[in-house]
């Protein structure tokens, strides 16, 4: 690549912007492309929007210059060109497709409006992924409204905490028997379980919706494969997010679970790259803020002329910060917070406090953790996770990086 050689960056999520901020100041040409009539945004904080503690200009992302607001509907490999629904038709050198996901609609009866092409939700039913799904959601939400939360991962959790805290009352029905069961252990799990029964979220597990009841259009109720009915005036699909890689496999790039691409950030067309929550990197789709940001900045570093750039892949750290009537809770997350037969752990608990800590070591190696309520050690003990290296033979420094007050 060149100096003059052009980027062209389909998506402006956290990624993309980021690529492009970073090309910026390193001197390389670039054109961002985002679809969303919105200023760029950090997804990660859309919950906080919700709940009415942040404005969505406090969200906002610092945009780059040559920013264009358009829907790419094709790529030209061959002429190294995009398409886009206004008609317009945009050059590259080289193509980074930063293109994020898209929310998982479960296959419910009544979801879909019948008769219409394009999927539309019936009035009432919510993804919630996007800016305007948050803001559909804060306009619709007030005291007393009967709001059904279907999902208990990350995203279902933080979107039940803000409803609750607009004074909707909210059922958080899951279907796997704990809440976040992908990144807490059974303890942490009920942690925040109890955390959001506190700000009066009543959670359903083992809990299977099959239908939305739906009536002149709007929605009434949802029912369990129990036969159970719960009345809602508004449902919000929490049900996890798929790579979007609809402009890669029209484009004939090699797709599995996501766009694939090598430790260069590149697919199978080698003036193409892509970054983000549409990437498989090494059999891996992370779907997290953190790995998309390390994958921008090593693309935007190769680009720009560091040939001996590369990504390697993400060690990702899970927080979340549920705010209550009376004092936040805060819970972190890493690596394998289960143990396996021979591994040791060892574990802190504080009832009074609602603190927990564990760590797990497997052949004196620490491979994973989960700390919920007073996150002191959690910067010390991820750090001794990302590095991998064997730990003291004795228990103390072990121990003194899960405590940072003496004990508890």
């Amino acid at each position: 690549m060149t100096s003059n050689d052009r980027v062209v960056v389909i998506g402006s999520g956290l990624a993309g912007v980021r690529l492009a901020r970073r090309l910026g100041e390193l001197g390389t040409p670039v054109t961002l492309i985002g679809e969303e009539e919105h200023r760029p945004y950090n997804r990660v904080l859309l919950a906080e929007v919700l709940a009415g503690r942040y404005s969505p200009e406090v969200i906002a992302l610092p945009a780059p210059a040559e920013l264009t607001r358009a829907r790419v509907t094709g790529i030209d490999r061959a002429g190294r060109t995009v398409a886009c629904a206004d008609g317009s038709v945009i050059a590259y050198d080289r193509l980074v497709l930063a293109t994020g996901s898209n929310p998982v609609l479960p296959p419910l009866r009544g979801l879909f409006t019948s008769g219409t092409a394009d999927h539309e939700l019936p009035e009432g039913v919510h993804a919630f992924r996007t800016l305007d799904d948050c803001l559909g959601l804060a306009k619709a939400v007030r005291p007393g409204v009967r709001a059904v939360v279907i999902g208990g991962g990350l995203l279902g959790v933080s979107a039940a905490r803000a409803l609750a805290v607009r004074g909707a009352q909210v059922v958080l029905a899951q279907q796997s028997e704990r809440l976040m069961e992908r990144q807490l252990d059974p303890a942490a799990s009920k942690l925040v379980e109890r955390h959001l029964t506190d700000l009066g979220v009543e959670v359903h597990t083992e809990c299977r919706v099959r239908d939305v009841r739906c009536v002149g259009g709007a929605v009434r109720s949802v029912e369990m494969a129990d036969g159970y009915a719960l009345d809602a005036d508004l449902v919000v699909l929490a049900c996890g997010v798929h790579p979007r890689v609809g402009l890669a496999q029209a484009a004939g790039l090699e797709v599995r679970k996501g766009v694939v691409v090598d430790d260069e950030l590149r697919t199978s067309d080698p003036y193409v790259h892509a970054v983000g929550d549409c990437v498989q990197h090494a059999g891996t789709v992370y779907g997290l803020a953190a790995p998309a940001l390390e994958q921008a900045d090593a693309l935007a570093a190769l680009l720009a002329g560091d040939t001996g750039s590369r990504y390697t892949g993400t060690r990702s750290l899970t927080r979340l910060t549920l705010t209550g009537q009376d004092s936040p809770f805060d819970l972190a997350a890493f690596g394998e917070t289960e143990a396996l037969p021979g591994d040791d752990v060892v574990q802190l608990t504080d009832a009074t406090r609602g603190t927990y800590r564990k760590v797990v070591v497997r052949d004196d190696r620490l491979v994973g953790g989960v700390l919920v309520g007073e996150l002191g050690t959690v910067g010390a003990l991820a750090r001794a996770w990302e590095g991998a290296e064997p730990l003291p033979s004795a228990g103390g420094p072990l121990l003194h990086l899960l405590t940072n007050d003496g004990g508890s």
